[in-house]
Formats: C-alpha cells, structure tokens, sequence
C-alpha cells in the first residue's frame, strides 16, 4: 500500500515472502519499523536483520536489498523522508546527519514513525507533518556518528539550492555540467561535491530521480510504461526500465501491478 504523497515525502506498507527487493538505493532517508517476521537486508557490505519494534535507518544513495528472514514473511511500514525537509527542520544545517546502525532500538523514534505511518488512506494534517519531521530530524541527530554543521545561510547552500530547483524545473531533459556552474556560479567539480555534502546524493542522481518520480506519477494515472518514460524524458522504455529498477528493486510493471492489487 502506497499512502497519498506528502511535501515529497512518501509513505508505504509492504508484505511478501522470500526476497522482496533486489538491489537498490534511493535519494532519501529510508526510515521505518518492521510490524511482523524478520526483516533481513545487506547494507553496507553486512546482513542486518530487523525485528518487530526495531526502527529501520537507511541513509540516502547506500544500496541494500530486502527479505523476509523467515517462511512467516515480513510486514513493515516505511516512510521516505527527502534530505531537504531535515535541512529545513534543523534551521538550515549544511550537512547531514549519518546514523552508522541501520537498525535502532529507540521507543521514542518507533513512535514519532508510528504516528507518521498510521493512517496511510489520508494525508497527514499540515502541523501534524511538521512536528514529525522536526521529530524525526532530532532522533537521527540522536544516533548520528557526528553532530550537523553550522546553520546558517552559506552562500554555497543557496547556490546548491539554485541548482536543486533547477533540476527540478528540468527534469523531462538532460542538463549539462555547464548548466548547473552557471546556476551555482561554482565550478563543476565543487557544485558536485557540495551537492552531495547538503543533500546527500549527486547531482546526476537527483535529476534521475526527479525523472522517476515524473514517471510514476503518469503510471500511476494509467499511462503506458512508453509513454511515462518519453514524458519523463528517459531516451526510450529500456533505459527507463533499467533506472526504476536500480533505484526501486523492481520493474516499473511490477510496480504498477503492486499498486492495483491493493
């Protein structure tokens, strides 16, 4: 079950047997618990393993599968929290928080998610959100291996900001390293590593998400897989497909048959 999407952040509940996921990585914060069974995954080059009331941390752009540990099957609940809403909710850090454990025991954190996941039919009231994603930016500074850098408006934050909306705004094309220097007024090699520095992903990632989300959407409103990959700008229907299953560990045809058995 997929829940209606919220100030870009998504909010899911998936059940299987056997090997869920192969593997994958997303530009987000990957935050969740497991509800029933073992939740197994490789992150990081180790097999963790989460159980019911653990909480799930996956940081963006870290690649990791998915399991059911055991013949039972698994049950979770997941939320994907975009890098920019923790920036905004810790008064403009200009870095992110890492949490080295995937898996956590922290009752406070498992219920800031529960609230969040608990009713996944309707959209969260506005304040609702906003108190959850404070919450949640304060329990991954909890268990982070570092504290946030300085808040503050740098001017480098602003200029990698630019280039955020401008991939945005640009989504249904290829942009050029030139482009985003003559956005940021940085030269490439900078914009890139700061980039990364503030929203924990490349520049090139970023855009190739933005273009998977652009796609989703159309499938979700009964487009062909051609035609959501030709909109999304995605050179022909393989090179979409090759992309949404790195990313999400399935094809975009099973995904689409996922949504309309729930």
């Amino acid at each position: 079950m997929q829940a209606p999407s919220s100030l870009g952040i998504e909010r899911i509940e998936a059940r299987f047997h056997g090997n869920g996921f192969s593997p994958h990585r997303h530009d987000t914060y990957a935050l969740g618990f497991t509800v029933s069974g073992v939740q197994t995954f490789q992150y990081r080059g180790a097999l963790r393993a989460s159980m019911p009331g653990n909480v799930i941390v996956l940081h963006p752009d870290e690649v990791h599968d998915g399991a059911a540990g055991t013949e039972d099957g698994l049950r979770y609940r997941m939320l994907y929290l975009p890098p920019e809403r923790l920036i905004e909710a810790n008064g403009g850090a200009s870095s992110l928080p890492f949490v080295p454990s995937p898996v956590v025991e922290d009752p406070d954190f498992r219920q800031c998610l529960a609230e969040a996941l608990d009713d996944l039919e309707a959209e969260p009231q506005e304040l609702l959100l906003d108190d959850i994603v404070v919450r949640l930016a304060q329990s991954l500074w909890r268990h982070a291996d570092s504290r946030g850098g300085a808040s503050g408006a740098s001017t480098a934050r602003k200029a990698i900001l630019r280039c955020r909306d401008y991939l945005q705004e640009n989504c249904d094309r290829a942009v050029s390293s030139e482009e985003l220097e003559a956005v940021s007024g940085l030269d490439r090699y900078t914009t890139a590593r700061q980039f990364r520095r503030l929203l924990g992903t490349s520049p090139h990632r970023y855009l190739v998400m933005r273009k998977l989300d652009r796609a989703k959407l159309r499938l979700s409103e009964g487009d062909s897989l051609a035609d959501a990959a030709a909109d999304a700008g995605f050179a022909d229907q393989a090179h979409f497909t090759r992309h949404f299953k790195k990313t999400f560990g399935m094809t975009p045809g099973r995904w689409v048959a996922l949504r309309q058995s729930t």
